[in-house]
């Protein structure tokens, strides 16, 4: 089987315009996910629900996509802005034969992507998505034209984030409310604009919105999840109990506590399995996290009797392994968090809904119970590259990395791999002593700028 070429671990994502992601490779993927699904369809027409976040170019690709499928006798139905997590919610409750969500999530304006989700709400599996790829270059596609009335149609669903409204809340204990809350929320100009703030006022919390004036362009600029320290500047200006901080297509969330001190998606994750484990509701007494996660998650589930399992980056896999095991929580240092008794795919309101329904029932605010996790120092770093090149290939960088190993032995890890969606290589070093990892970091990047840079 043929490593995949266009989708990476989260669909398909590029500078909107510019090969991948063109209209035209929208028009011709439309048309493809049209055709698969006239194979497992009888009797009617396909059905695809299509969201999209509010970049301009989303009114381009959107196009293209309804465009695309309706030629190959699919029906579009268009829910317009609506957080990722809403289109996989979706997709499955309105029985629609699948969901394409037009977001690059937490890139810049100019970049977009599309990410496909099966008929029950889950992302596509890679083979799915290598199998897609195959049928782009299919000459199949091409001889495959409807007429007359076999062609689909295109609906507008005006409805849509209600329906989603309805759904979030169903995270937070229907007993409680969220009166005496004081929330800052920065939605980053993205998908949950409008239904974040508006959940949580119908919740009873006092909201202060930031980031809620999208225009096409200021989508993650200087805002929301990637910058949340302007959301805990806000906490601590507003006197709030909570600071909630949305990407751009609102599947993941960071948090800040009442002092204004961010919260991860690590320190998410060891709060809502601590008490799911002591109420004996956390599956398996196992939390899924990636590689990137911080070694006081291990330590913080140790405690109350829980594990922590850890799978490859990519909120796909930590889903993949929920299911393969029958778990129900899992996520990213990052903020994506599933939490599958809720929902199929991360989401960055019904995390924050979760977390604040734990506050709203112990009297605890948030900097206690976040203080379950002690956090081993880690260093982070981006380097951007040319090519992904094995790094098996490169001696020197193997030999950067292998020295670190040998300096952390037992008391930390090493970890280096390639961006899926930007041409970059990632560098993580954990370990006892701040100055040092540093270092090795730094080492590593050295290498890698000497080589592939």
């Amino acid at each position: 089987m043929r490593d995949r070429q266009l989708f990476g671990t989260d669909g398909v994502r590029g500078v909107a315009n510019q090969a991948p992601m063109t209209p035209e490779l929208a028009l011709r993927l439309g048309r493809a996910i049209g055709y698969r699904l006239r194979g497992h369809v009888h009797g009617r027409r396909p059905k695809v629900l299509i969201g999209k976040d509010t970049r301009l170019s989303c009114y381009m690709l959107e196009t293209a996509l309804s465009a695309g499928l309706t030629s190959a006798g699919a029906d579009a139905h268009l829910v317009g802005p609506l957080p990722t997590p809403g289109v996989a919610f979706l997709t499955e409750g309105m029985r629609a034969d699948a969901g394409v969500m037009i977001s690059a999530s937490h890139n810049p304006f100019e970049d977009n992507g599309i990410k496909l989700f099966a008929r029950d709400g889950y992302k596509l599996p890679d083979a799915d998505e290598l199998a897609m790829e195959a049928l782009l270059e299919d000459p199949a596609l091409d001889a495959f034209r409807p007429t007359g009335t076999a062609i689909g149609r295109a609906f507008r669903i005006h409805d849509a984030a209600g329906r989603y409204a309805v759904f979030a809340k169903s995270a937070f204990p229907r007993e409680l409310t969220l009166e005496g809350f004081r929330v800052v929320v920065d939605c980053g100009h993205g998908a949950g604009y409008k239904v974040a703030p508006e959940v949580l006022r119908e919740l009873g919390a006092e909201v202060i919105p930031l980031g809620v004036s999208p225009d096409g362009t200021n989508i993650n600029a200087g805002c929301g999840a990637l910058h949340p320290e302007h959301m805990a500047a806000e906490v601590r200006a507003r006197g709030a109990q909570v600071g909630v901080a949305l990407d751009g297509d609102a599947d993941r969330c960071i948090l800040a506590d009442e002092h204004g001190t961010v919260v991860d998606g690590d320190q998410v994750l060891a709060l809502l399995g601590r008490h799911l484990q002591q109420a004996g509701k956390l599956a398996g007494n196992t939390v899924v996290a990636t590689v990137m996660s911080n070694l006081g998650l291990d330590r913080a589930l140790r405690e109350v009797g829980g594990r922590v399992v850890r799978v490859g980056v990519g909120d796909r896999y930590v889903v993949e392994r929920m299911r393969a095991d029958g778990l129900n929580l899992g996520g990213e240092q990052s903020g994506h968090v599933i939490l599958l008794e809720h929902g199929t795919t991360g989401d960055g309101l019904v995390t924050a809904l979760a977390v604040l329904g734990i506050m709203a029932r112990t009297g605890q605010p948030l900097s206690a119970l976040a203080a379950c996790m002690p956090r081993y120092p880690q260093v982070l770093e981006n380097i951007e590259v040319r090519a992904r090149t094995p790094l098996a290939d490169l001696p020197t960088v193997q030999a950067a990395i292998e020295r670190a190993e040998a300096v952390l032995a037992e008391d930390g890890r090493v970890l280096v791999r390639y961006s899926g969606t930007q041409l970059l290589a990632r560098v993580m070093v954990e370990g006892p002593e701040q100055g040092l990892i540093a270092q090795l970091a730094a080492d590593i990047g050295d290498a890698l700028r000497s080589t592939v840079g």
